[in-house]
């Protein structure tokens, strides 16, 4: 199983539950990844939307909010999100990359896509998100 790079911050309760893991964080970029089970699929049988707009709102979070200060973190808050799904998985494991788009002192817009395992796109979407107090500069907040 990957190691997470959050350096000391533990995972959340909604991370836990949902088993991703966050596999490449750099300025400006995140890469999730997401093990498939059967907790994660719909009556049909496939991924769930909303497990892909989840790994699409949280690569794109990530990606704002790279710190290189140890024992100290940025945060932001989404304010709007847009998804479109292209495709579906039933099993392997997701990857989802996230990347900061451009954006402001407080306000950030990200975009991210979603692969399944042959490295087919099967969702992507778009995200604007602001900085929570103290996260605007890269120095961060205390952890």
């Amino acid at each position: 199983m990957p190691s997470d790079l959050l350096d000391g911050e533990p995972r959340s309760g909604f991370q836990e539950m949902l088993g991703y893991h966050l596999t490449e964080w750099s300025e400006d970029r995140a890469v999730l990844t997401l093990a498939v089970d059967r907790r994660h699929c719909n009556r049909a049988g496939v991924v769930h939307g909303g497990v892909l707009a989840t790994l699409i709102d949280t690569s794109c979070g990530f990606a704002a909010t790279f710190c290189p200060h140890p024992g100290r973190v940025r945060r932001v808050v989404t304010l709007q999100l847009t998804t479109s799904f292209t495709g579906q998985a039933r099993h392997g494991t997701l990857r989802a990359i996230g990347r900061k788009k451009g954006g402001g002192s407080r306000i950030v817009f990200c975009a991210s896509e979603v692969f399944d395992e042959s490295g087919t796109l099967i969702a992507m979407g778009e995200g604007t998100f602001r900085y929570r107090t103290g996260s605007e500069s890269p120095e961060g907040v205390p952890l």
